[in-house]
């Protein structure tokens, strides 16, 4: 299954930003683009945490263990 991410390059930190827009807020960075990923992925998983402690339901693509990122560039 495929996630959505948006990878920009952002000139001020001089790294890529990348955010994952069915989830609101949940962002992340990093210098490179893989490191960017990576942390986005981070980031999705410690945000259906959260959600799933507050009983709230998560896109069916930010469940998948194996979801791998489709990246949309800004």
């Amino acid at each position: 299954m495929k996630i959505p991410i948006n990878l920009q390059y952002d000139f001020e930190y001089k790294g890529f930003v990348a955010e994952y827009p069915s989830l609101p807020g949940c962002m992340s960075q990093g210098k490179s683009k893989s490191e960017a990923l990576r942390n986005i992925r981070e980031a999705i998983r410690g945000y259906v945490e959260v959600l799933k402690k507050h009983d709230q339901t998560a896109p069916l693509e930010a469940l998948a263990p194996d979801s791998s990122p489709f990246i949309h560039n800004r």
